[in-house]
This record gives structure tokens, sequence and C-alpha cells, in this order.
């Protein structure tokens, strides 16, 4: 499949995701299944975190457990990120903003750094919970869209779910674009492993 995607980008004049180079470069290099592990990891981080949040705002139960559910993805997002760009140097011969995965790092570093604006409000107390909340958000409503920009665009009605606008009242959409992102980043990195 990811094939048919490159010959299609090569036909239309557009460069493919992956060069033949590159493509041996990916299957071959440790870093790919880091990433491919990693994905469904900070999916499910992420699933949990945006529960806890949204149950929270709900009902003002947990505090604790949302707050710190963002400390653990935002954790997590970095450990992917820094995996991310060591694995797209072996690949690419850079560490981030490589054409194929360009706006992909470009959202990324948009939502990581709402995350750090997040823990340094958080540790150094100048964010009530309204601001560290909405800091929470703001960085699943992007991280989702970085999602679909991953996953291809996606199509119909998907793509529409997954626009920057999402709100907390859009929680299954949130994770079912986090959820295409995910599985795209499995897919791709796992491509070697799979065939």
């Amino acid at each position: 499949m990811v094939g048919s995607v490159s010959d299609a980008a090569s036909a239309n004049g557009q460069r493919p995701l992956y060069t033949p180079e590159e493509r041996v470069r990916r299957d071959t290099s440790k870093w790919t299944l880091v990433q491919g592990l990693l994905a469904p990891v900070q999916f499910l981080i992420f699933g949990v975190s945006l529960y806890l949040v949204i149950d929270y705002l709900n009902t003002g139960r947990n505090y604790e457990w949302a707050v710190w559910s963002v400390v653990v993805k935002t954790l997590a997002l970095y450990t992917i990120m820094i995996t991310g760009a060591i694995w797209e140097k072996v690949v690419f011969g850079q560490y981030l903003f490589h054409e194929s995965f360009f706006w992909e790092d470009v959202f990324s570093m948009l939502v990581i750094v709402l995350h750090s604006l997040y823990l340094f409000g958080l540790f150094t107390g100048i964010a009530d919970e309204g601001v560290l909340f909405a800091t929470a958000l703001a960085q699943d409503a992007i991280d989702a869209h970085r999602g679909r920009i991953a996953a291809g665009g996606g199509a119909g009605a998907h793509a529409a779910a997954c626009s920057i606008g999402a709100s907390a009242d859009s929680a299954a959409n949130l994770a079912g674009c986090e959820l295409s992102r995910a599985w795209r980043n499995f897919h791709t990195n796992c491509a070697a492993l799979i065939t």
C-alpha cells in the first residue's frame, strides 16, 4: 500500500514519501521499531489523559489524576519527538522538517510548545486550573490536527472531524484522529517487519 502511494506521488510529479534509498534506511533502522512501538503507547496515554481531563471538567473529580496525566503525556511526547528526530536523521539525513514530514513536524513543535507551557504553568504556579486545562485541550486539538496531516489528510467527515477547532465536546473525534495518526506511524515505521 505504501508503494502505491509513492508510485502515485511520482506520477503526479510530487516527491514520494520515501525514495528507494530512504526506504532501505527506514526498513533497516532500529529507530523504526522504536517509533512503531512508541506510537500506540503514546495514543493510549493520550486517550487516558483526554478522558481524565474531560471527566474532571465535567464532574470536578480527580483533579490530581487529570493534572498528572498531562505531565505523563508530555513526557511521552518528548520521548517520541526525540526518538522521531533521530529516526528522521537516520532515514532522511536531517533531524526535523524534512519535506516528507514537514507539516507534521511543524504541528508537533506547536504541541511541544503548549505542553512545555503547561509544565511551566503547573510547576511555577503561575497558571490556575482553568488556564492549565484550556492549554491541555488546546494541545489535544492541535495534536489531532497534526494526526490528520500525518494520516494523509483523511477524507470526508473524518477530515472535518479532525479540524484544529475541535473542542472538548468532540473527545471521540480527537481520539479518532489520534488513533489514525498512531496507526499511520505504526504502519509506516514497521512496514519492514510486517511484510
